[in-house]
C-alpha cells in the first residue's frame, strides 16, 4: 500500500490531467465552481489553494485577478500547473497541506481545499488541525471552501467498482474497500503501449469523513457553513469565518 503522495507520484499524477478530461474542460469546470463559491476575493487579494494539483481552481482564480498560493505534495502536478498558468500570479509550493501556515506572510481572503483532498489527511486529528489553522489565519468574513466525497455510507457489491475514464489508449477503474475509519482506494490503470496493454495497480487510504462531522468541527472553530452539491457527486462545504 502507498501513501497518498506515493500513489500520486507513481500512478495518478502522470495521467491526472487526462483523468480530469483535459486542460480545457478541467479549467472550465474549475472556473464554474469558483463562480458558484462567490468568494469574497477582490482584485489582488490572496487566496490559498490547498491540494492545488494542476491548477483546476488556482488558474481560474488568478484569471479573475486573485493572487494565488498553490500548495500540493506532487511536484509533477505543480509542474503542469506552471506550464498551464502562463504567467498568471500563482506561486507554487511543494508541501504537505498542514504546512500551509509557514507559507503565509499576509492574511488570505479565502482558503480552498477542493477535490476530495481533505480525505488524504491521515486521521481526523489532522483534519481538526487544518480547520483550526485555517480559522487562525482567516479574518472575519474570510472563507474556507472544502469539497469531499461522502464515504461514511459504504457502497456494496458491484457499486464499489467505479469506471473513471477510458479511451483507446487508457482505461482507469477505481475499486473501494471499506475499513471502520478509512476506505482503501484501489486505482487500476490499463495503458496501451507498443508492446501491448500494460496494467498498473496502486492503492492508498482515504478518510471516511462524513460531511456532518466536518460541519460540526467547522462550526466549533467559528465558521458559519453552507452545504451544497459539488462537482462529480462531491459535497461542497462553504464556511465563512464569523
Amino acid at each position: 500500500m502507498s501513501t497518498a503522495a506515493e500513489h500520486y507520484e507513481h500512478l495518478l499524477a502522470p495521467v491526472y490531467l487526462w483523468m480530469a478530461g483535459g486542460a480545457e474542460a478541467a479549467l472550465q469546470a474549475g472556473g464554474a465552481e469558483i463562480e458558484a463559491l462567490s468568494l469574497p476575493a477582490a482584485h489582488g487579494d490572496l487566496v490559498l489553494d490547498l491540494g492545488a494539483g494542476f491548477g483546476m481552481h488556482s488558474i481560474p482564480l488568478a484569471r479573475r485577478g486573485a493572487r494565488v498560493t498553490a500548495i500540493d505534495s506532487s511536484a509533477e502536478l505543480l509542474r503542469t500547473l506552471c506550464e498551464l498558468c502562463g504567467g498568471l500570479p500563482v506561486q507554487v509550493v511543494n508541501d504537505d497541506l498542514l504546512g500551509f501556515q509557514s507559507h503565509v506572510t499576509e492574511t488570505p481572503t479565502a482558503i480552498l481545499c477542493m477535490g476530495d483532498t481533505i480525505t488524504h489527511l491521515p486521521d481526523f486529528g489532522a483534519v481538526e488541525k487544518l480547520i483550526g489553522r485555517a480559522s487562525n489565519v482567516l479574518r472575519p468574513g474570510g472563507m474556507l471552501a472544502v469539497s469531499l466525497r461522502d464515504y461514511s455510507v459504504p457502497l456494496a457489491g458491484e457499486q464499489r467498482f467505479i469506471p473513471v475514464r477510458s479511451d483507446d489508449r487508457r482505461v482507469l477503474t477505481c475499486f473501494l474497500e471499506y475499513e471502520p475509519e478509512t476506505v482503501l482506494v484501489h486505482d487500476i490503470l490499463h495503458e496501451r503501449t507498443s508492446d501491448g496493454w500494460q496494467t498498473r495497480v496502486s492503492y492508498y487510504r482515504k478518510l471516511r469523513l462524513s460531511p456532518e462531522r466536518l460541519i460540526d468541527r467547522l462550526q466549533s472553530n467559528g465558521f458559519k457553513v453552507r452545504r451544497e452539491a459539488g462537482l462529480r457527486g462531491m459535497v461542497r462545504l462553504v464556511a465563512e469565518r464569523v
